[in-house]
């Protein structure tokens, strides 16, 4: 059994070309998965296992129970090595050796669905006021957060956008998203006045002479990266007093306040690029959130019991 386990870890790393990190967590993962089997201890009536063509579906569950119970696994940590073990039995059966996949018929435990930081009206507010100056990289970090809120991109479609991508006299931008996918977003308002701010005084001197597509660039020139994307986005997030402010933070906080201003949630999923409605209706979660707090802050029974 050790030998298939060593099989196993030898295909995730040649033939599937997976990490380091990737092969020692399965590694860790199958060593408790072989150690359980194989206990006499843990198995109890039932006994050790000598060969996994003789694990069934009860043994997976008890498993499982054993990771959640007695090891104290979270949802995360234990849908990690279920899914672990159910390509380890996928590739014994492929392999032929095991005459079945006891996994087959384990579902994958869900994992609490979290919801998303967003920063009130108010923070985005004095967000945008704490990037002053006339600097060409404060017009364009000015630019860049009012891009980030105001059209909800994520910080990859903000550096890959070309200044053709604009079509400022319609109001909206041509945005390249996951999957090479193309839509279009609206472009109005404080965005745009930040973008044609920084077109006409940030980037001319920025682009030094070069000729480059790129609307954001470093202060080489070329075009700017996402890493210098997120520390801008940190740098000014510590200017109000938000830690660790993160560019999908904005984009969260762009839906959250659309949605709370009455916008159809069809809308803020063509925006925001989501092929599936589901992903966009965690919004109406921070929604309910929000009108909770409200309800709780204002209404003078609220607290009462």
């Amino acid at each position: 059994m050790k030998e298939m386990v060593g099989e196993y870890l030898s295909h995730l790393s040649v033939e599937r070309g997976c990490s380091p990190l990737t092969v020692k967590a399965y590694a860790h993962d199958l060593e408790l998965y072989l150690a359980y089997l194989t206990s006499p201890s843990q198995r109890g009536e039932r006994g050790p296992i000598t060969s996994f063509s003789d694990v069934t579906r009860a043994d997976v569950v008890a498993f499982e129970d054993f990771l959640l119970n007695e090891k104290g696994y979270a949802a995360s940590s234990l849908s990690r090595s279920l899914s672990c073990l159910k390509s380890f039995h996928k590739f014994l059966v492929r392999e032929n050796l095991s005459d079945s996949n006891p996994t087959s018929t384990v579902a994958l435990p869900r994992k609490p669905q979290s919801l998303p930081d967003v920063l009130s009206v108010d923070q985005v507010d004095r967000l945008m006021d704490a990037v002053g100056g006339s600097r060409p990289t404060d017009l364009r970090d000015r630019a860049i957060l009012e891009v980030l809120y105001g059209c909800g991109l994520r910080a990859s479609e903000l550096c890959a956008l070309d200044v053709d991508r604009l079509v400022s006299a319609d109001g909206f931008i041509v945005v390249q998203g996951k999957g090479m996918k193309e839509r279009i977003v609206p472009f109005s308002g404080a965005a745009a006045s930040s973008v044609t701010a920084y077109l006409e005084e940030g980037r001319p001197a920025l682009l030094k002479g070069k000729a480059t597509s790129a609307l954001f660039l470093n202060a080489r020139g070329g075009r700017l990266s996402r890493q210098s994307v997120f520390s801008i986005v940190r740098k000014s997030g510590l200017a109000i007093g938000v830690a660790n402010l993160h560019p999908h933070t904005l984009r969260h906080s762009c839906a959250t306040h659309m949605l709370e201003g009455g916008a159809d949630l069809r809308v803020i999923q063509d925006m925001l690029g989501h092929s599936d409605i589901s992903t966009t209706q965690i919004y109406t979660h921070v929604q309910r959130s929000h009108i909770r707090d409200q309800y709780l802050f204002a209404h003078p029974r609220a607290k009462g019991g």
